[in-house]
């Protein structure tokens, strides 16, 4: 399957999702109802509740109850993005301004946290305690991935170990919540809770992974945000750890000397290092690597659509160009 057909599966679940969302945003707070309509507006890939719906199909769920927590995960991943581009001091996300700058680092942060509460009071209409303590577990792991990140920040001698604990906290945490409440929903027991919740941990790496090599490599037509973002946050993802690792001494003190200043000296020089030292392709082979150990813990599920769909949905991942 490729991506359309796997969306083309999920479509009409999708929509409902999108209704869910527009219906769960709406308040009585102009301001909100401002912010939440441009978030909505900016759509995205919406991987995480796709994730979610193909988990529950291939247990066996179906209808609102996976409607409801599909978007729940999508406003707890927007809410972090809307907090992330404030710490960070974004200026674009998806091809456009961010929220905090179309609307001041106030309105995002407060949205942000009306997200947060919005995503718990719909969690609990499903009343199901195993789903409030998967997704309140996943909420507060990212928050800590959050914080690990910024003392991580304009770090040259971060090791890959760390940081590969950073995006399983911050970004594998929620994909793992997706997969792992698939199998709740569905009533599919612990070894298919702990197979799918392994798959989206390994997904979800390999996701990031790629968009830290989409960040020296991609077209900011297609992705959305400026090239050298991370450099310029001070974030010295997998590429610039490989990069030190292996480059020469002056290659390395140039790095050094980027991630400590946040670039300040430039991004292409930093980027000439990263491809002559091969950082891209061993950061592209770590997301492969992770897409095939997604792929083999489906493999006790029962076979269907969607489980073929899980079995696909790696290589898209790795493959994407924004």
């Amino acid at each position: 399957m490729t991506i359309d057909d796997i969306r083309r599966l999920a479509a009409e679940d999708l929509r409902a999702v999108d209704a869910v969302i527009r219906a769960r945003l709406h308040s009585e707070v102009a301001l909100v109802n401002q912010v939440s309509e441009y978030i909505i507006a900016a759509g995205g890939k919406r991987l995480r509740p796709l994730l979610g719906i193909l988990a529950s199909g291939a247990c066996g769920a179906r209808g609102a109850a996976v409607h409801e927590l599909a978007a729940v995960i999508e406003l707890i991943h927007t809410a972090t993005l809307l907090h992330d581009d404030v710490v960070d001091d974004s200026a674009m996300r998806r091809g456009r301004s961010t929220a905090n700058s179309a609307f001041g680092n106030p309105a995002a942060v407060l949205v942000g946290d009306f997200l947060y509460s919005r995503a718990f009071q719909m969690m609990v209409t499903v009343r199901n305690m195993r789903v409030m303590e998967v997704l309140s577990e996943a909420t507060n792991v990212i928050a800590e991935g959050e914080v690990l990140q910024l003392m991580n920040a304009r770090d040259p001698d971060l090791t890959e170990d760390a940081y590969l604990h950073v995006i399983r906290y911050k970004t594998a945490k929620l994909f793992e919540a997706a997969g792992r409440i698939g199998a709740v929903l569905g009533g599919a027991g612990e070894g298919a809770e702990g197979a799918l919740a392994a798959y989206g941990m390994h997904l979800g790496t390999a996701f990031q992974l790629i968009d830290d090599v989409l960040d020296y490599s991609g077209e900011r037509a297609q992705t959305g945000k400026n090239l050298g973002d991370d450099l310029a946050e001070g974030k010295a993802t997998l590429p610039l750890i490989y990069a030190m690792r292996e480059g020469s001494p002056a290659q390395q003190a140039l790095l050094r000397q980027a991630i400590e200043s946040g670039g300040e000296a430039g991004f292409e020089p930093v980027e000439q290092v990263i491809r002559e030292t091969g950082a891209l392709d061993y950061a592209r082979a770590a997301a492969e690597r992770e897409a095939g150990r997604a792929r083999e813990c489906v493999g006790i599920l029962p076979d269907s659509q969607y489980k073929q769909s899980l079995l696909d949905l790696p290589a898209f991942a790795v493959a994407r160009s924004s």
